[in-house]
């Protein structure tokens, strides 16, 4: 069982992991980043990680190195804060560094669990929703974009000794809560990075200019639908998304005239909230890295063949953002 003395790496010093780690250690905790790049963890180590953005601005300097291969010891807590392309080499790196009973939480957009736990073992991952945004400016120069919150839990919906300690040690960074439906939230998620992260990537425009386009808002309604047809084939409760925002039955529910205008207005208001965001799959894109695709609208795929449900829309999509 996790405790005081637990020994924590965060691997990925992107904007989450970066962000996450820093924050571990002003709260006093024995953590070190892995960096992926030597200069990178160079840097964090002597400057320090600047983060900024909507909580204020500070400079962090903590333990970094390059590589899995390059920590000192087992760790007892991993926070896994890779793209999600590259997770499951990440995970493979860390089998010869895991104790019996270590813990890998999963912070990855879309659902990388099942396939984590196919490495490292079921016992001991930890799914995780990232409910606040953040981003790189530079390496090393983080800004917090969003506020939220994380949402973690056993994937088997089985009792954990280890969610509380998770649970207030993330709370460090920002509130943290243990859900006992930790798939449907983490599918809930999924559905809206599938249509807006995705059809960012399609139409390649920023969120408000994507959800001002009609034929995009439809776009959008399908690919939900066929999202929350394959949940109740696998017999998965969705939670709320968008924050607890966002109940799928019911703003799914009606076909009239009336139903479809407050579908659209709510999709156009959430456009112009959010209007300067660009999908982090357009932004991989542009720098010619590949998306996270197959965890996305890719996840609904696979899910909808297993259950022999049909899902056109969002295998169209999955074309054609490869």
């Amino acid at each position: 069982m996790l405790g005081e003395h637990a020994a924590i790496a965060v691997i990925g010093a992107g904007a989450i992991g970066g962000i996450t780690a820093a924050a571990l250690k002003t709260a006093g905790r024995d953590v070190t980043l892995v960096c992926k790049h030597k200069a990178i963890a160079d840097l964090v180590r002597t400057t320090g990680l600047s983060i900024g953005g909507i909580m204020g601005r500070r400079t962090v300097r903590l333990d970094a190195v390059a590589t899995v291969a390059d920590l000192k010891a087992p760790q007892d807590l991993v926070l896994l804060a890779t793209k999600a392309t590259d997770c499951v080499a990440a995970a493979k790196d860390l089998l010869p560094l895991l104790k019996p009973d270590s813990v890998v939480v999963s912070l990855q957009n879309g659902i990388c669990e099942e396939d984590l736990a196919a490495v490292v073992g079921r016992d001991r991952i930890m799914g995780c929703v990232v409910g606040w945004g953040a981003s790189m400016v530079d390496p090393g120069k983080l800004e917090i974009t969003s506020p939220g919150d994380f949402i973690i839990g056993n994937i088997d919906c089985r009792p954990d000794d280890n969610l509380p300690f998770v649970r207030d040690l993330l709370d460090n960074v920002v509130p943290a809560r243990i859900s006992n439906n930790i798939m449907g939230e983490l599918y809930a998620k999924l559905i809206i990075n599938a249509c807006i992260n995705s059809l960012g990537v399609v139409v390649g425009v920023r969120l408000g200019r994507l959800l001002a386009n009609r034929q995009a808002r439809r776009i959008f309604i399908a690919i939900m639908r066929e999202a929350m047809d394959v949940a109740a084939a696998w017999g998965i409760k969705v939670e709320k998304g968008g924050g607890g925002k966002l109940d799928y039955d019911t703003f799914l529910a009606g076909k009239g005239f009336v139903n479809n205008l407050k579908r659209h207005l709510f999709i156009r208001a959430i456009g112009f909230k959010y209007r300067r965001i660009k999908s982090s799959s357009l932004q991989s894109i542009e720098r010619g890295r590949p998306t996270e695709i197959d965890y996305l609208n890719g996840y609904i795929v696979a899910q909808g063949r297993a259950k022999g449900v049909p899902v056109p829309i969002n295998s169209t999509v999955v074309t054609m953002v490869k």
